[in-house]
């Protein structure tokens, strides 16, 4: 009964979770960064995460209520899809998730909503940075 077709919810759960944390430029190992620094990007967003996995045609599915363990305040992530049911690639030229990750971070820097908003960017980086002084732990 399992087996057929199941709840949508249920398969993508079998799915890679990535988190944007694991490709960012500007974080360290330690913080999260799953990818060489040289390989990674700065600051990338679900959405061109999302982008990228469709533009590589590999399945996935925005979880936008979900938030990076290590550091509550990276909300979002992607989950996709490496492996068929019967254990077969979906993309042959991607067979592991470390491989998906650095084809995503070299097409992030290309992605079209970046290369329109390039001027935009700062300021909404130095809204974000404001919100993180208010109350809480400081940072070290």
């Amino acid at each position: 009964m399992d087996g057929g077709g199941g709840d949508l919810r249920s398969t993508i759960k079998k799915w890679n979770v990535i988190y944007p944390v694991y490709l960012n430029s500007k974080k360290t190992v330690a913080e999260g960064r799953r990818i060489a620094a040289s390989k990674a990007c700065p600051d990338p967003t679900c959405i061109e995460i999302a982008d990228c996995c469709s533009h590589l045609k590999i399945p996935y599915a925005i979880e936008l209520d979900k938030a990076y363990p290590r550091d509550f305040f990276q909300v979002g992530r992607v989950r996709v899809q490496l492996k068929k049911d019967d254990g077969s690639p979906v993309n042959p030229a991607i067979k592991t998730k470390k491989q998906l990750m650095i084809q995503i971070a070299e097409l992030v820097p290309k992605h079209h909503g970046r290369t329109k908003k390039q001027e935009s960017a700062p300021s909404s980086s130095a809204s974000g940075s404001s919100k993180n002084t208010k109350g809480g732990k400081k940072k070290k």
